[in-house]
């Protein structure tokens, strides 16, 4: 169960920054970390990019340095503001992940940094889908997140950041197979590597 830090970490732009810093640490530092889902993508000024779930634009900003075609999406109002304020290089839509607002077939590349771990089973399924519809064909999901360390060594921080800054959503994500779930909806998984003892899962997913 997430604790007060929780709230301030989403209310104060300064300390969810600092937080994510400090968390990225452990694959090198916060710019590694935005590029781990990358790593040996084609990506030109012309791909179609949505930035899933983009927050205030961490990851969006180093999507816009690599395409002029980039889009963020989240849920939030106040994310939103604070991204366009700090990449308005991007285009930006307020919806759910489990409902985009896009035609099929739209994007060449769906890029989405630890924001599956805070959806429900069910919303998962349904985000997963979403993303294979409106990829084009030969398009890439591209995913980091939180997995079940394979070091006994991370697992005491990991659960301790779970405790003070998660809710059970990422619990289960632990719980879950991942690229099985991909595999379920028609993606072929090309690129499963894990991260800093086991704790960070990035996949890369073909449609």
């Amino acid at each position: 169960m997430a604790t007060f830090l929780r709230t301030l970490s989403y209310r104060y732009q300064w300390l969810y920054d600092g937080i994510s810093r400090i968390a990225a640490l452990s694959v090198g530092g916060e710019n590694k970390f935005r590029h781990l889902a990358l790593q040996g993508l084609t990506i030109n000024s012309d791909s179609r990019i949505l930035d899933l779930c983009c927050g205030s634009g961490q990851a969006t900003q180093i999507l816009t340095k690599i395409s002029r075609n980039v889009t963020g999406l989240d849920a939030s109002p106040l994310s939103l503001e604070r991204a366009k304020e700090n990449v308005p290089q991007a285009n930006y839509v307020e919806a759910f992940a489990e409902d985009i607002p896009f035609a099929e077939n739209k994007f060449d590349l769906v890029h989405t940094s630890a924001a599956l771990h805070e959806m429900q089973p069910e919303q998962l399924q349904k985000i997963l889908k979403e993303v294979y519809r409106i990829l084009q064909p030969g398009g890439i999901f591209a995913i980091v997140d939180f997995h079940q360390p394979t070091n006994p060594l991370f697992v005491p921080g990991l659960w301790v950041f779970f405790w003070l800054f998660e809710t059970e959503t990422a619990w289960k994500l632990l719980r879950s197979d991942l690229p099985g779930l991909l595999r379920d909806v028609g993606f072929k998984v090309e690129e499963l590597k894990l991260y800093a003892g086991g704790s960070l899962q990035v996949i890369q997913a073909r449609k």
